[in-house]
């Protein structure tokens, strides 16, 4: 006999690079676990209209800006659950709206908590390596430690995706590839890619609605302009550069620490600190609103 099967609209709210996290009580489906906001859809609505309602009647709050984040199928021995995962941004007026027990955790936080095993995937997409090293050198997959993500550059003329099955699928889940490229990959080997890179120029191109749905995205970005773009087009990450000078753009002028936290300290996405960096500039970056670094020369 088959399993029933439940639509569930989730709402990942971000504000300030935190995520909002509630409470299942005991008397519920997955209960004594923390959640993510949402529920049930219903007949006579959307995955979105169904976000939007839930978010407004548990959290207290309306945001009518979302983006489609990815659909998840999980197999309980009870019953089977679609998420419909969304995701938007809090604005600082309508902090003081928010509901108890809703509170807001760290994405590191996020993985020591006890969250129903269907939000697993959304856990493990909501956490980033704290280093991206970026090389012509896709045979740097095999030397990588754990906390880093390679991001392999590369021109399309020299692209060629058969060079990815002499890797494992836990080295191409530390590959980041720019979305052009990505394009050029079979479905199969797209799912094993860790994010999608996409340069300031073709992020200024994109509108919303037209990135790729269910992969992660990291955005380059040079200025406040492409930041907010970014975050419109409901980007994951971004890439903020350069923090200083580099030997690669010696005619770029550099942001510095100070303009760099300005721009880093109000997004509510993670972002990596490029330009004139090396892996032990990790705690500077951090005590200035970086999320993790990335770097050329000295990685």
């Amino acid at each position: 006999m088959s399993k029933p099967s439940i639509h569930v609209a989730i709402a990942l709210i971000f504000y300030h690079g935190k995520v909002l996290v509630g409470w299942r009580t005991a008397d519920q489906h997955q209960g004594n676990k923390y959640e993510f906001p949402g529920g049930k859809v219903e007949a006579s609505e959307s995955p979105e209209q169904a976000c939007r309602r839930e978010v407004f009647e548990e959290v207290g709050i309306g945001i009518q800006q979302w983006h489609t984040f990815d659909v998840i199928q999980h197999d309980y021995d009870d019953i089977q659950v679609n998420l419909h995962l969304f995701h938007a941004y809090a604005t600082t007026e309508s902090l003081s709206s928010i509901q108890k027990p809703w509170t807001w955790y760290s994405r590191e936080k996020l993985q020591h908590l006890n969250f129903p095993k269907a939000n697993q995937a959304i856990i493990q997409r909501l956490m980033w390596q704290h280093y991206i090293k970026i090389s012509h050198d896709l045979d740097q997959l095999k030397y990588l430690s754990e906390d880093t993500l390679l991001y392999w550059r590369t021109e399309i003329a020299e692209f060629n995706s058969v060079e990815f099955e002499q890797y494992s699928d836990d080295q191409l889940n530390h590959l980041i590839l720019n979305i052009e490229h990505w394009k050029l990959l079979s479905t199969v080997q797209q799912q094993h890619i860790s994010a999608v890179h996409i340069k300031q120029n073709q992020l200024m191109s994109f509108k919303k609605g037209q990135l790729p749905v269910g992969i992660r995205c990291i955005a380059a970005c040079h200025d406040a302009v492409s930041v907010q773009h970014a975050q419109q087009l409901g980007v994951d990450a971004i890439l903020l550069s350069p923090v200083q000078s580099t030997e690669t753009h010696p005619n770029t002028a550099a942001l510095g620490w100070e303009s760099f936290q300005e721009l880093a300290e109000t997004c509510d996405i993670p972002v990596f600190a490029l330009g004139g960096l090396k892996p032990e500039d990790l705690e500077i970056a951090q005590q200035h609103h970086a999320y993790g670094i990335a770097g050329i020369r000295s990685f």
